[in-house]
């Protein structure tokens, strides 16, 4: 593929859609990365108590990355490709060689596994030229988006973050977070929404042939570009689609802007245009031991309110939603957070379904917002969701509760957390800040699960994560309507409630007697007892 330079300068792009690798980074395989990443992995089942040796997760990791390869180089014959879940990515892909309990653990820990192996894989360099072209469009006035094919979008935020890049951005896109995946032309349509620009007056700018360019073609873009990297003169299959230009560099793509602008050009027409649920966790062949599965608000910690976390999530939201006719106060976006809990209360009802991050923003929060914002939030709820589950609350860790989880670790009972939120990812990040990490095995989330408790299904993933049989296990909660309703639905023996959480002690005291719960204690320590006092009498016996 040679080199193309436009004759003449380009027409003044109304916004740049960056692809992320190849454009902004180019990446680089780390000599130890697939015996870093079988070791992250290996140490991850360990914390769950599944043993499994480093090359056989290595062999695995390997072939299901190979696998990967091929289904994404056929996924891009297709007219609409959607991208695969990153359970679907882990569970039937890197995870596939795996017994039963290991795969469903690393499935159900799909999203942190991702986001670790891509930097522990690749190492990511920012190209030459691309500070400058970013300073010249924020100069100018001229948005830019970012439209990228992601295993893990949070990871590719994580770099730009560590870059001091992330800002840099009026939108960001990556499939895994929106479903579809270049060449879908839908994926560019939203990212130009998301810019409120048209299709044919944006720039679009990637590094492949059967990805990028086709993707532009098939949307419209007003010009698509390449910047050369290690996959642009490799393609998978002959592909009729040619761009407009080539560049070695970024830094060709800066001179042609700063020539665009110097022109004054004006855009032209554009040159041409041209599901499967998650794979279910099987259950262990043969159950062989319990578990502790334990709920996180209320229980592992307590929560107060987290006033500058919120601020900030409401800066993020006028950053993002904000346009000179129409600007959004912090304070206006955080109250529009409270009127689309309730609307997604309404909505919900009694389904035991979980709000997905799209329906809360776009459907719930972004209801009487434009086009263009509600474009914005379709690409950007996932992140924002996070944000929001960790500025809903600071959390403070109950006492009694690391007793607990060592005495699992000491009795051989893995501990899995159950939890009904609308970010698993703070869940983690707040064990995680907790101390936990190490004595916690997987986390089963409702907002990727897609089932809240007292749906049995959620329960009876964390037993197959497990592998532990009902009748020997224990749910600790909060909620006897919840956390033992659902417990008992999967035939879990022990259901031990604690007070103090977000039930008074009436219907606790009722669902004792009733026998929905099976023990009620004051503190984590009491469920430390109950573990050694149950430990006693198995060895006596």
């Amino acid at each position: 593929m040679n080199d193309t330079q436009p004759a003449t300068p380009l027409p003044v792009p109304a916004a740049l859609l960056l692809d992320f690798g190849g454009v902004i980074i180019t990446t680089a395989k780390r000599p130890t990365g697939l015996d870093d990443a079988a070791a992250y992995v290996a140490a991850t089942l360990e914390r769950g108590l599944i043993d499994v040796p480093v090359a056989q997760v290595r062999a695995s990791l390997e072939a299901g990355l190979t696998a990967l390869t091929h289904w994404k180089h056929a996924s891009s014959r297709l007219p609409e490709p959607r991208e695969l879940t990153q359970r679907e990515i882990v569970g039937d892909f890197l995870a596939a060689d795996l017994s039963g309990d290991a795969r469903a653990l690393l499935t159900a820990e799909s999203g942190e596994l991702l986001d670790a192996l891509q930097t522990l894989i690749t190492d990511h360099h920012l190209r030459p030229g691309i500070r400058r072209l970013l300073d010249t469009a924020a100069s100018h006035g001229i948005p830019v988006g970012i439209v990228s094919n992601a295993h893990s979008g949070r990871s590719h935020r994580r770099i730009l973050a560590s870059l001091g890049l992330y800002d840099a951005f009026a939108v960001q896109v990556y499939s895994d977070e929106v479903g579809m995946r270049k060449p879908h032309p839908g994926i560019l349509a939203l990212a130009a929404a998301g810019v409120g620009a048209d299709p044919a007056d944006c720039w679009y700018v990637g590094d492949t042939l059967d990805r990028d360019v086709v993707a532009g073609r098939r949307a419209g873009i007003g010009r698509v570009l390449i910047t050369r990297d290690k996959h642009t003169d490799y393609p998978p299959f002959a592909v009729a689609h040619t761009a407009d230009a080539t560049f070695e560099t970024p830094e060709g793509l800066a001179d042609a802007l700063v020539a665009s602008l110097e022109a004054g050009a004006t855009a032209s027409a554009p040159t041409g245009r041209i599901a499967r649920e998650p794979a279910a966790a099987s259950a262990a062949q043969n159950a062989r031991r319990g578990a502790l599965l334990i709920d996180h608000g209320g229980v592992i910690s307590l929560s107060e309110k987290n006033p500058a976390e919120m601020m900030r999530l409401g800066e993020r939201l006028a950053f993002l939603l904000s346009t000179p006719d129409s600007p959004l106060e912090p304070g206006d976006a955080i109250q529009m957070i409270a009127t689309a809990r309730e609307h997604r209360a309404a909505a919900k009802g009694d389904s035991l379904c979980e709000t997905s991050p799209h329906e809360f923003w776009v459907e719930h929060f972004g209801r009487d917002l434009d086009s263009r914002a509600r474009a914005v939030l379709a690409a950007e709820c996932h992140d924002l969701m996070h944000r929001y589950g960790r500025a809903k609350s600071r959390r403070v860790l109950r006492d009694g509760v690391r007793e607990s989880l060592e005495e699992c670790r000491a009795q051989g009972m893995p501990v899995v957390v159950v939890s009904n939120t609308l970010s698993g990812r703070a869940v983690r990040d707040a064990c995680r800040d907790h101390g936990l990490t190490g004595l916690i095995g997987a986390y089963v989330c409702s907002d990727e699960h897609g089932e809240r408790k007292p749906g049995a299904s959620i329960v009876r993933e964390a037993l197959a994560i497990a592998g532990a049989d009902p009748s020997a296990t224990w749910f600790y909660g909060d909620k006897p309507h919840a956390d033992a309703a659902g417990a008992l639905a999967a035939g879990i023996r022990r259901r031990v409630i604690v007070r103090g959480g977000a039930v008074a002690d009436a219907p606790i005291d009722e669902a004792l007697a009733s026998g929905l719960a099976t023990d009620v204690v004051d503190s984590a320590a009491g469920l430390a007892s109950l573990l050694r006092d149950a430990a006693s009498l198995s060895l006596s016996q």
